[in-house]
């Protein structure tokens, strides 16, 4: 039986609908690829709180639960794990958006989402951003 992995991602939206990526640095699982900002949901977390945790870790902005309305999720079968990912939609966070783990950010318009490669959980994400912003 393959092991069970959440995490939980964020499609931050500034005020031009564009969406942040960040690219995973080298060193890492899928290093280059590009991807949606989140992480890991701890055993004692709601993907929620996981979110609000890595979001503030990674790129220095702080959360509140109430801003993050969920939009959509990926369900993908890694060779040594299955991953499941809920997406949420975030437009309103305290802080300047910064990166905090050597990883490249990228605003980018939805419809020019697919020219960037991305692990394979995170592609199918794309279409629901489309259909939301354009």
């Amino acid at each position: 039986m393959r092991l069970l992995l959440v995490a939980a991602a964020a499609a931050l939206i500034d005020p031009d609908c564009r969406v942040l990526i960040a690219q995973r640095p080298q060193g890492k699982t899928l290093a280059g690829l590009w991807e949606f900002p989140g992480g890991k949901v701890e055993a004692d977390e709601r993907p929620e709180e996981a979110l609000i945790r890595e979001l503030h870790e990674e790129l220095g902005i702080s959360v509140e639960e109430a801003c993050l309305a969920p939009l959509t999720f990926a369900s993908f079968a890694y060779p040594d794990f299955h991953l499941l990912m809920p997406l949420y939609i975030c437009r309103r966070w305290s802080g300047f958006v910064e990166a905090r783990e050597n990883q490249a950010l990228k605003w980018v318009a939805p419809k020019n989402l697919r020219a960037y490669p991305m692990p394979p959980a995170d592609a199918p994400l794309i279409p629901a951003l489309i259909d939301l912003l354009g």
